[in-house]
């Protein structure tokens, strides 16, 4: 058992995995029940497909659309090696528009991306609008009448989604109202209840939530259909929309965390993603294939960080210096 207990880390690390598995924590930085959610249990269940690999435990540190959990780590907790943040695409865009205050996407290590999501426009069920045309024509006749659920505020991810379909529609994006939730299982809840008429958020939480019934997805956001349980899903340019909305899903760390423990996380969802049966768990979840770790990573939030910096400025959301 001593020889055992001597030789795992050597073990471990030869494998790719992080030694240090009992603490290994992956933080939601939204409430239970949204996409942040999801990504932390899907990086779960796919490392414990693996024998060897860390358990994770998730920890929840909801506020601020992401905020919260960003500056928590990187002003207290900055080199933390085994604690995992769940990003998407919305998080860079908010770093890209300075939500998160002077904050830059290279304050942070980027460790990997183990799929991508697309935006969804969906209302209940029972709606008058059957269509992506019967809203955009009801925003059209009055857009103060239909209440929009989206995660964060003015500029988010869910926001420039509708924005970007309403100036398609001629409509000023100005003019909708929206209602801020935190988190895609908030803004489903607010939809049963009735508090809003339709959901601007992304294909993975609609495939959570629809599985009683009670939601009718209009449109997603993909350059084609969907597999899987979203197949009968129109596209939004197959409406007469041309909008596009991607949007990885993985995890960072703290910008302290040793270049050892972080080659070594790097290298554990790298060994995960390449699994046969990882491919299984990502469709499961409603994701579809996009790979990046490390480096590869890092370059990418870049440039969509700097893309995203460029709609915002179309819409007039941030000022230049």
């Amino acid at each position: 058992m001593t020889i055992l207990r001597t030789l795992l880390p050597a073990i471990l690390a030869l494998a790719g995995l992080p030694a240090a598995a009992a603490g290994a924590e992956c933080l939601i930085p939204s409430k239970p029940g949204g996409a942040m959610d999801l990504t932390c249990k899907l990086a779960q269940k796919g490392l414990q497909a693996s024998p060897a690999a860390p358990r994770l435990k998730l920890s929840y540190l909801p506020g601020g659309v992401g905020a919260v959990a960003w500056n928590t780590l990187v002003s207290q907790r900055r080199a933390e090696p085994d604690t995992l943040v769940a990003f998407s695409g919305g998080s860079v865009l908010n770093l890209a528009m300075g939500k998160f205050g002077k904050a830059s996407v290279d304050d942070v290590r980027w460790v990997a991306a183990f799929g991508a999501d697309y935006g969804m426009v969906a209302v209940r069920a029972d709606s008058p609008y059957r269509t992506l045309g019967d809203l955009i024509g009801a925003l059209r006749r009055d857009p103060r009448r239909v209440l929009i659920g989206m995660s964060g505020t003015i500029g988010s991810q869910d926001w420039m989604k509708m924005a970007l379909l309403a100036r398609q529609a001629g409509v000023d994006p100005r003019k909708l109202r929206f209602v801020a939730l935190e988190g895609g299982g908030e803004q489903f809840i607010a939809m049963q209840a009735g508090h809003v008429q339709a959901v601007s958020g992304d294909a993975s939480e609609a495939v959570v939530n629809t599985h009683r019934g009670e939601v009718r997805i209009l449109a997603v956001l993909s350059e084609r259909r969907l597999p899987g349980v979203l197949a009968a899903v129109p596209t939004a340019r197959e409406q007469g929309y041309d909008v596009v909305w991607p949007v990885i899903r993985g995890v960072w760390m703290g910008p302290d965390v040793p270049d050892a423990d972080y080659r070594r996380w790097v290298a554990a969802f790298a060994h995960m993603e390449s699994a046969p049966e990882f491919a299984q768990l990502r469709a499961q979840a409603g994701l579809y294939p996009f790979s990046l770790t490390g480096d590869a990573l890092t370059r990418y939030v870049r440039q969509a960080s700097a893309d995203y910096h460029r709609h915002a400025k179309e819409f007039r959301l941030v000022r230049e210096h």
